[in-house]
């Protein structure tokens, strides 16, 4: 349902739009951002190896005083369980991780207004100032220096791909491998995971650019939900994509609990009451 709730600058009523009435370019962008969400959702995921991976290759590392048949524990994992307890290997790992999470979780951070935004001056701008300045710096700068980035990237994966590469290998065998000689084979593939979240931030820079054009140029009573920038009505309602929260005029939910508690005992006593009767 759409809502019509005040005045808009021009003295028309602003109108929520409702997921019907958005036109093609919002429908593209709210895609794009469950699209790009999804991705970093997932991507987020990656800092649970990479904190595993890391806390048990320094455990094993700064215990080598710990001996199993006569080896330190790490060489025993290594020789008599599998080679990827090797410290090399397991650092690789960590490399790799991280990278994952770092490139998946770009365009999120964006969409999501979470980004590190160093800046004294925009704050300080009224809501038409901030939206040029958005559709200023996606137009010159975010879209056009992540394509190039991109390009330099896949060209970084199709080396990586082509190398040490022989007329009978496979697509996914052969190519670019560690420089140590326990380290991780198919370099490519982690090259190709930073091709691929830096195509997701430019689909969430995209994204914003079409909800920035709209609240430019469309029509001004219009009101749907901004990813990077606020509404005049709605300016510090929000900190960093999240909504402002007034101390003051929250519940004590320290206080709700305990009356809570105090209920299920009263009801508690009043039925071990029922029950001697």
């Amino acid at each position: 349902m759409s809502q019509t709730t005040t005045t808009g600058p021009e003295g028309e009523a602003i109108h929520q739009l409702s997921q019907d009435e958005l036109p093609i370019a919002l429908k593209i962008s709210e895609a794009l951002r469950r699209f790009v969400d999804r991705v970093g959702r997932f991507g987020s995921w990656f800092a649970m190896p990479m904190i595993l991976i890391t806390a048990f290759d320094l455990t094993i590392r700064k215990t080598k005083f710990i001996k199993i048949a006569g080896d330190p524990w790490q060489i025993w994992l290594r020789e008599n369980v599998s080679p990827v307890f090797d410290s090399t290997l397991l650092q690789e790992l960590e490399w790799h991780s991280h990278t994952a999470l770092f490139a998946l979780v770009l365009g999120f951070g964006y969409v999501w207004n979470t980004h590190v935004r160093v800046d004294l001056v925009r704050e300080h701008l009224n809501f038409k100032k901030k939206a040029w300045l958005e559709f200023i710096g996606i137009s010159i700068f975010l879209i056009p220096f992540t394509c190039i980035i991109i390009y330099f990237s896949y060209m970084y994966t199709v080396d990586s791909w082509a190398l040490n590469r022989h007329d009978d290998c496979a697509w996914w065998q052969c190519g670019e491998i560690s420089a140590s000689l326990v380290g991780l084979s198919h370099r490519w593939l982690i090259k190709g995971v930073l091709v691929f979240g830096l195509i997701v931030a430019l689909l969430a820079g995209i994204a914003v650019w079409l909800q920035v054009a709209i609240a430019l140029f469309g029509p001004k009573h219009w009101r749907f939900d901004l990813m990077t920038i606020e509404w005049p009505e709605e300016t510090g309602s929000r900190t960093e994509g999240k909504e402002r929260m007034d101390l003051e005029k929250l519940d004590d939910q320290l206080e709700i609990q305990a009356a809570r508690m105090r209920e299920q005992q009263v009801a508690s006593d009043a039925e071990q009451q029922n029950k001697r009767e």
